[in-house]
């Protein structure tokens, strides 16, 4: 997504320019590969290190472009403005360069800290950020270039202006719709490539596929989304959902989603996986192309195959082909997506080894895997180590089940270390790296564990305002500090820190379980919610579940007080009695504010609404909690 392309809607014309120029691309790369035209023998490694921007109270903001003024390098847009990018350049795999790597991240993540530090943010690496909400998802959010309007308007257009619906099951359940593709900000990740020689891509390709899940499993660090404690890797149903393009009906076809594991082993090079998603996807965005590939090779130089490269861009393997240039020479390499940012950097690197290492000594021990393990059981075992982690149980080779802890550290470390050692790596780097993720996975403390570790320990404590904000303070203490994840403590309320009161809204503490009635419902069936549920005050809706209205406890007890009398006098309705157009305010409303409304209006309830549509009630006994804050921090002022 760093290349240029129109913010306009893109012409028939356009797209079929473009498919020209796609085609022709990959018949040249077809040729570069016949002709022995790509670099082989030649192990790189480089890195993609992806972040959040957080203000005074741990929350997202939107200081992307204000950070970037303060910076000169390797550093990039994403999607949202409180996302940033920084891009390291390859490293030869060998010798001491994963300590390199390590001290090239810490060196590009400092510089992002210090200028986020000019503008009143911090920055945390973790795969989807504790305190994120659902306002902070929006087009305001949005980075103001015309790549991100074109992606957001493309995705759109294939979906006929359908809202994207998300809904993830694990310890709680999301279920929700969005209208933009900004629910794929959520999301950040550390993704590592690995330089493959092109005559032994597919089965190495095979095995990256086969070694991600228990990858994975040690790495997990992204079990809450919006407050719910959904996948030890929710970014993995995350992104599938936020980018899909497909809407259902009632005879559904068998369509791939664009965010995707694969859908069979492949068999000849890495043109197959290029074919397969240019065959089963339409063009998303589009640019003017101004290199003849063919001409390029003719001149003995090497083409950047632009339009290939970009449609590249726009389908989201976990492990995803790439082609490139370096120094002059074409390459091909594997980039996999699927590890998360943080917990440190630290970790990583070690994720990295692991992965790399994994890939390596797993191709030369177990060679083509494609015969022995069905397909479906890899994708299985990905999802599963997606769900559960450490916990999770895998299908493995020849039909063996396995658990992942004990294939980790029975097979998968072995192997890695035999890759690295195999790629010349440094025998004092494999212990250390390799090291981290032996006892992070002994101790079953990944990062998704920490965190949830951490919020069990504070929840009877506080509400989940509260904890969401510590864990975040406390992830970048922790960060700060360098030592791997499986040495942390727990975080505890205190890290949260008096500044966090002004940045709380509406959204994290309102009841989003609620009991309404229609306006033609009997004021009986208010007074029954009322006494079974033991609350004041019940919201009327309409059919549309929007919000026509409230009545109290107080309404209730006036009509008996007027002497209604059942046996004689019809019984009212909702509507009767209610209160019309009661004082309401959106989700993403500051805590604060709201309580000033509530007492200019004098009431103790608020209904939460957004786009018209009920979403929430908010009262004054969920925003005790502050008012103790408050008073506390008064008294100690004292």
């Amino acid at each position: 997504m760093g290349q240029d392309v129109s913010g306009t809607r893109t012409t028939p014309e356009q797209t079929r320019a473009f498919s020209k120029a796609l085609l022709r691309d990959l018949r040249a790369l077809e040729r570069m590969l016949s002709d022995g035209l790509i670099e082989s023998g030649v192990r790189r490694t480089g890195v993609e290190q992806e972040m959040f921007l957080v203000n005074e109270g741990w929350r997202p903001t939107p200081a992307a472009l204000e950070v970037l003024e303060r910076l000169d390098g390797p550093f990039g847009t994403e999607l949202a403005l409180f996302n940033l990018e920084a891009n390291v350049e390859p490293h030869l795999l060998e010798g001491g360069c994963l300590g390199d790597l390590e001290a090239r991240l810490e060196a590009v993540v400092g510089e992002v800290r210090e200028a986020a530090r000019q503008v009143g943010a911090e920055v945390v690496l973790t795969g989807i950020l504790p305190t994120l909400s659902k306002s902070d998802v929006s087009l305001a959010n949005r980075t103001p270039m015309s790549r991100y309007k074109a992606l957001d308007a493309a995705l759109s257009a294939m979906r006929n202006g359908a809202p994207y619906k998300l809904r993830i099951e694990g310890a709680d359940e999301l279920n929700m719709e969005h209208d933009s593709v900004m629910l794929e900000s959520c999301n950040t990740s550390f993704q590592v490539h690995l330089q493959v020689d092109p005559e032994d891509f597919a089965p190495v390709y095979n095995i990256a596929q086969l070694v991600t899940a228990p990858v994975m499993a040690a790495a997990v660090n992204s079990p809450l989304l919006f407050g719910k404690h959904l996948w030890h890797e929710t970014r993995i149903a995350l992104f599938q959902q936020s980018i899909d393009t497909r809407s259902g009906s009632v005879h559904m076809r068998d369509l791939a989603p664009r965010v995707r594991f694969g859908e069979s082993w492949i068999r000849d090079s890495i043109v197959e996986l290029f074919q397969e998603d240019i065959a089963r996807f339409r063009v998303l965005l589009t640019r003017e192309v101004d290199e003849d590939p063919f001409e390029v090779l003719d001149a003995g130089g090497a083409p950047a195959l632009q339009a290939l490269q970009l449609n590249n861009s726009t389908v989201y393997r976990w492990n995803r082909p790439c082609y490139g240039v370096t120094d002059g020479k074409p390459h091909v390499r594997i980039e996999c997506r699927v590890l998360p940012s943080g917990p440190t950097i630290r970790d990583e690197v070690a994720n990295a080894a692991f992965w790399i290492g994994a890939v390596l000594g797993a191709r030369a021990k177990y060679g083509d895997i494609a015969d022995r393990i069905p397909f479906e059981d890899a994708k299985a075992n990905f999802l599963a180590a997606a769900r559960h982690g450490l916990k999770a149980g895998f299908r493995w080779l020849d039909g063996r089940v396995i658990g992942a802890q004990e294939l980790i550290l029975e097979e998968m470390l072995p192997l890695a270390r035999s890759g690295l050692e195999g790629a010349g790596v440094s025998r004092s780097e494999i212990d250390r790296y390799l090291g981290v993720v032996r006892d992070r996975v002994e101790a079953r403390l990944t990062g998704a564990r920490w965190m949830l570790n951490s919020m069990q320990e504070m929840d009877q404590q506080s509400t989940r305002a509260e904890w969401l904000t510590a864990l975040t303070a406390g992830m970048v203490v922790r960060q700060k500090s360098g030592d791997p994840v499986h040495l942390w403590s727990l975080a505890h309320l205190e890290e949260g820190g008096e500044g966090r009161l002004s940045y709380l809204r509406v959204e994290q503490f309102m009841t989003t379980s609620l009991f309404t009635v229609h306006e033609d419902e009997l004021v009986d069936m208010v007074a029954f919610l009322m006494d079974r549920n033991q609350i004041r005050h019940v919201l009327v809706e309409d059919d549309g579940h929007s919000l026509v209205g409230i009545v109290s406890y107080r309404s209730v007890l006036r009509l008996t007080a007027e002497g209604f009398d059942r046996s004689t006098q019809p019984i009212p309705a909702a509507k009767e009695i209610m209160e019309r157009d009661p004082v309401s305010v959106g989700p993403e409303t500051r805590t604060m504010d709201a309580i000033d409304l509530m007492r200019q209006h004098r009431v103790s309830t608020l209904p939460v609404v957004s786009d018209g549509k009920l979403v929430g009630i908010v009262s004054e006994r969920d925003f005790l909690p502050i008012a103790y804050d408050l008073l506390d921090e008064r008294l100690r002022g004292e």
